[in-house]
């Protein structure tokens, strides 16, 4: 579409200083917002209010983890999820796996995926723009629920007293800048290299640099560990010398990789009912890739209901930023009147958010509660990982209408899943492009 450029004259300012001064109530909405966040000038209290923490089931009897400044809450919530087998089995209220030790392998992990890919597009262009995504994007800490899956397979699990967390672990920007420089450094040397002797050399050095790097930032990670612990009744056990895949196989009540990725991508480009895959996205190279099943977010919701009522919490990623009011831990999809201050028309659904830019997933959490009104959810418990001094004690409150707006993803056991979704989940995945909204960490 060709059209004739359009500036913005004095004319035109006149005329819009004009339309804003002849409504009396955008003085009123200035005076109050330059004062004051639009938030809390924007919340809708009737909607706040209406709103309790009671739940018709509810499973969470332990305190909240705490992510600090890091990015890792896919990480958190996978663990939190598997955690709370691990308490009833030990006969404990309070216990948390190591969030440091699968940082740590996340991280290496990642460096040699991201010399794959670079190997793998040495012949592109500078400027193509899958290369320049993965440029881009190298060393984050987000994740989505594969890529957890594929850490406790490879590496196992250890208690957080074996691999406790650092200055780093909690707040990694540093640690990731640099290796984030050795890595775009690597790419240059690899896309320079004469041949695959000198590709591997540069891989080997790059590699042992990002292990010392990861050691001096995380500490080394255990390979084997005496495991002993008293229980709440007192009583002490002792477990001998375990590696962290002997105390995986030994103390997890879940198997991962029992579990599947389901979301809710409802453009009409992503047929429902069909397995996608996005180009250049994992972190463990020769590692189960990600995919995941396009379903009805009805789909997730009933779900993720069966399996809270069955007594197993749920992992779930969303776009955590929209609609929430942080202090008392309140999520609702009409929280606040943005349309109401400004006088303009925010209509985009949720298929229209996703291609026009305007959504994607960028947080994950674990669903402990839901309040069911016989099988139809009102409101949904959520176990955040941002410490206990918000909300209640770190658990938030989801209204439904949230849950179908801005949740993207969960992971959900493929024996729950109807007969033709278990089917679905066996065709040749359709692969999206690396920078798809549909590949966002969490």
């Amino acid at each position: 579409m060709s059209q004739t450029p359009t500036p913005l004259t004095e004319q035109d300012i006149e005329l819009l200083r004009k339309e804003f001064d002849a409504r009396s109530v955008n003085r009123l909405f200035q005076n109050a917002v330059t004062g004051n966040s639009i938030t809390e000038v924007a919340l809708d209290r009737s909607v706040m209010t209406g709103i309790d923490r009671s739940m018709s089931h509810r499973l969470d009897k332990w305190p909240v983890t705490n992510q600090q400044k890091s990015g890792r809450c896919w990480m958190f919530a996978g663990l939190n999820l598997l955690r709370a087998g691990v308490m009833d089995k030990l006969g404990v209220k309070d216990f948390e796996l190591s969030q440091n030790y699968p940082l740590f392998w996340d991280k290496l992990e990642r460096c040699n995926y991201f010399l794959q890919s670079i190997v793998e597009l040495s012949d592109r262009p500078a400027d193509d723009r899958t290369l320049s995504f993965v440029l881009e994007d190298v060393m984050g800490d987000g994740g989505q629920w594969n890529m957890f899956a594929a850490l406790v397979t490879k590496h196992g699990v250890v208690p957080k007293s074996v691999m406790p967390e650092t200055e780093s672990s909690s707040n990694t920007a540093a640690m990731n800048k640099n290796l984030r420089s050795l890595l775009r450094q690597a790419a240059r040397d690899i896309r320079a290299a004469d041949g695959e002797s000198a590709v591997e050399e540069i891989r080997s050095q790059v590699m042992s640099s990002a292990y010392r790097m990861l050691a001096i930032h995380l500490g080394t990670p255990p390979t084997e560990f005496e495991w002993q612990w008293t229980d709440d009744e007192g009583e002490f056990h002792r477990d001998g010398t375990l590696t962290p895949a002997e105390f995986r196989d030994r103390y997890l009540t879940i198997d991962v990789n029992d579990y599947v990725c389901l979301v809710d991508d409802p453009r009409a480009t992503s047929p429902r009912g069909r397995t996608f895959t996005v180009d250049h996205l994992g972190s463990i190279v020769g590692g189960a890739p990600v995919r995941y099943l396009n379903v009805p977010s009805s789909t997730l919701k009933t779900l993720a209901a069966q399996a809270i009522k069955s007594g197993e919490p749920v992992w779930f990623g969303c776009d955590v930023g929209q609609m929430m009011e942080r202090e008392t831990g309140v999520w609702d999809a009409e929280l606040y009147d943005f349309e109401g201050i400004y006088d303009a028309r925010f209509e985009l659904d949720k298929a229209a958010r996703l291609e026009f830019h305007e959504t994607l997933m960028t947080h994950a959490m674990l669903l402990t509660g839901v309040d069911l009104d016989g099988d139809t959810p009102r409101k949904w418990r959520v176990e955040n990982s941002w410490g206990d001094e918000k909300a209640d004690k770190g658990f938030y409150t989801m209204n439904d209408s949230w849950f179908g707006e801005y949740v993207f993803e969960i992971a959900a056991r493929r024996d729950s899943l109807p007969a033709e979704l278990q089917a679905a989940l066996d065709a040749d995945p359709i692969v999206l492009p690396a920078w798809d909204p549909m590949g966002s960490l969490a």
